[in-house]
């Protein structure tokens, strides 16, 4: 049995990754400052990682063969800029330092697909679209930079260490419950984000269902030792979180991408998770469209 450390156990994303890690025989401890750990964890930890000392502490404790490093402030603009970019570049530094040192195996870190710059009030025009690993990132925000922060952290360590170190991005993360109704991360309904485009259309309707981020976690603790250290993976579901099409509906929303939206024929999303799928075997299982209450 492997024992896993995951940070930020009791997140959005943190549970499912939590509950799948457990069902595929892993010992799972979890990490977070906040309550909402599942159950199905080993143990669980209430530590400051921004913290060095308590970060080594808990390494050094629990000694595990890999660590996600999913504890983060979550969400652009929810805290001060100052607190958003100290706290996400601290905890990724803190935690990539102690792994490091104290010889884990594994650490895959969790980024934002908000790195290539969507959003920006000053306008934002993709490279091309569908939108993979090698886009431009141009980060606006103390929340995206602190996440291009931290994977430069982890490739930084990743060139001299023997720690086997990957990212990935993980696009709007859609817990189970809120298919159901509860309000997700921006706090409108995943309804309400299909029934007004102008809500979805400002991350370019990007999604994932939990369950399908957690899937590819475990998938890629497994390929580690096979891939180029330092790697990065975007996670994405199949579809867009759009009724329409987003040849059609990209460019309404967001002037910018017309004509880079034409390829977006169907139900094709703006994010391609085929390195994934190429180097992983990894595909989501899940869709709105299957999913939502």
């Amino acid at each position: 049995m492997s024992r896993t450390l995951v940070t930020g156990s009791a997140g959005r994303l943190g549970r499912s990754v939590v509950s799948a890690l457990a069902a595929a025989g892993h010992e799972v401890i979890g990490v977070d400052t906040a309550p909402g750990t599942p159950d199905d964890a080993a143990a669980t930890l209430p530590a400051d990682l921004t913290d060095l000392g308590e970060a080594y502490q808990v390494i050094a404790r629990f000694r595990p063969e890999a660590v996600l490093h999913l504890a983060a402030i979550a969400t652009p603009f929810s805290r001060s800029d100052a607190v958003t970019y100290r706290t996400n570049t601290q905890l990724a530094f803190n935690v990539c330092d102690a792994a490091v040192a104290l010889g884990v195996p594994k650490l895959i870190l969790a980024s934002s697909p908000t790195v290539v710059g969507y959003g920006s009030p000053d306008g934002w025009s993709p490279a091309y679209l569908p939108i993979d690993e090698d886009h431009p990132a141009k980060p606006w925000n103390a929340y995206s930079l602190s996440k291009l922060v931290a994977e430069e952290t982890m490739r930084s360590f990743a060139r001299t260490a023997a720690t086997r170190m990957a990212a990935v991005r993980p696009c709007f993360v859609i817990a189970p419950e809120e298919w159901e109704g509860a309000p997700t991360q921006s706090g409108h309904t995943v309804a309400e984000r299909l029934d007004r485009p102008e809500i979805a259309g400002v991350s370019l309707f990007n999604y994932i269902d939990a369950r399908d981020a957690a899937d590819l976690f475990i998938a890629l603790l497994a390929r580690l030792p096979e891939l180029p250290n330092g790697e990065v993976f975007f996670a994405g579901a199949g579809d867009a979180l759009a009724r329409e099409p987003l040849a059609e509906l990209l460019p309404a929303i967001m002037p910018s991408t017309a004509g880079f939206a034409d390829a977006l024929t169907g139900s094709l999303p703006a994010f391609t998770s085929a390195k994934a799928e190429r180097l992983l075997g990894w595909q989501a299982k899940r869709s709105w469209r299957t999913e939502l209450s």
